[in-house]
């Protein structure tokens, strides 16, 4: 076991939103000399990891290098019901779907965690005990959770107040994602922000079981844009396992300068007060974006991919003859209204200009059903330049 304190006080602070019960808590446990069990689930909705996923593998990543015991959960029964979304069910996927999307889940977390060492991460599908339950087992589980509990979940009372329809099967998902830490009889959890009612279902229900069991939950801070939106699949802005050095550099450096810090907090363990001294001098906030990216990269790809995805950004930048200076405006909810606003055209110039391919949005031209993200870099004709950093219709 690994009792260096300035691992633990990382594993404690670093990117974690809030500790359950509190992080005294965690870091006494973290100190005891046990070998704690730990786990992080995935529901495989898609083919490969994208960058959200990077911040809870990295906190296992450091629970791992204290010496603990990090299992990798597939969700390959949670993910065929599917996570209640924030605004309607979810479509149902088939088992094939699930398995042919966690194929390469394994081989793209070992980026972070050791599959093959002496404290080797194990890989698990909570179809071993989910699909083995039978009716009877079914009504044991949801007795011990009430209704009440339930819309204490912020989606299913938005949902609830919009008058629109919850499913029962939605009520199951936190169950099912709960008895995961009773069937693998864990000390712990690490997930995102957005699933902290559901690890805490699993805590709950560890402290019914005989004898009861206290569960640490560690949900992590979430990589969002400007408009509180997370970046991920939903949201058209995912920087996937998959993606190439030069896609993957571009992508980060269309993001907007108040996620630079985030990014270095929850991507990197570069220190943060030294990038928070940089951001508070006069240095060019590009400058600060361009190490973010290198360091991302380079974990994906190496330093010599790294590099030179930057020169060829900066090469691309220099041949579209890309301002350092670009205005920043607000998304008006459609390209078109927002170029409207920004340039004082009329609709049918804009418009004009979209026939004739001359609007691009981070260097590709786009047709007026593009919708913006938080960052974007709009090129307008040859010589105007906008790039996107709020949203004026939530003002």
């Amino acid at each position: 076991m690994n009792y260096d304190q300035q691992l633990i006080e990382t594993i404690v602070s670093r990117g974690v939103e809030r500790v359950f019960p509190n992080e005294d808590f965690l870091r006494s446990r973290l100190s005891s000399g046990e070998q704690l069990k730990i786990y992080l689930g995935i529901d495989p909705t898609g083919p490969t990891l994208h960058m959200g996923h990077v911040i809870p593998l990295i906190k296992l990543s450091q629970l791992q290098k204290a010496g603990h015991k990090i299992i990798l959960l597939i969700g390959d029964f949670t993910a065929r019901i599917g996570d209640p979304d924030k605004n309607s069910v979810r479509k149902q996927l088939s088992h094939q779907e699930v398995l042919e999307n966690a194929k390469l889940y394994q081989k793209q977390a070992s980026r972070f965690l050791d599959f093959e060492g002496e404290n080797k991460a194990e890989l698990k599908y909570n179809g071993e005990w989910l699909d083995a339950m039978n009716f009877q087992d079914v009504l044991k589980l949801s007795s011990q959770m009430t209704v009440q509990r339930m819309l204490d979940r912020d989606m299913f009372r938005r949902r609830m107040e919009e008058g629109s329809p919850i499913y029962l099967h939605e009520f199951m998902y936190p169950l099912m994602q709960g008895y995961d830490s009773v069937a693998m009889e864990v000390d712990g959890e690490v997930g995102g922000n957005d699933q902290t009612f559901n690890m805490l279902v699993g805590r709950d229900l560890l402290k019914n079981i005989e004898p009861p069991k206290e569960k640490f939950v560690i949900p992590m801070k979430l990589l969002v844009d400007e408009k509180g939106e997370k970046m991920g699949k939903t949201t058209g802005n995912m920087i996937s396992f998959l993606d190439g050095a030069e896609l993957m550099f571009k992508k980060i450096m269309t993001w907007s300068d108040d996620m630079i810090l985030l990014g270095f907090e929850l991507l990197t363990d570069v220190d943060l007060n030294s990038v928070s001294k940089r951001l508070a001098s006069e240095e060019n906030p590009r400058d600060i974006k361009f190490d973010l990216a290198s360091a991302i990269v380079a974990r994906f790809h190496g330093e010599e991919s790294a590099s030179s995805a930057k020169e060829i950004w900066i090469n691309d930048v220099q041949q579209d003859a890309v301002p350092l200076d670009i205005p920043q405006i607000d998304d008006q909810g459609e390209i078109i209204d927002t170029l409207v606003s920004a340039s004082n055209e009329s609709r049918s110039q804009i418009k004009r200009l979209f026939d004739e391919g001359a609007v691009k949005v981070n260097g590709e031209k786009v047709t007026t059903e593009y919708i913006l993200v938080s960052g974007d870099i709009i090129q307008l004709g040859k010589k105007r330049w906008y790039q996107i950093v709020g949203n004026n219709l939530q003002k």
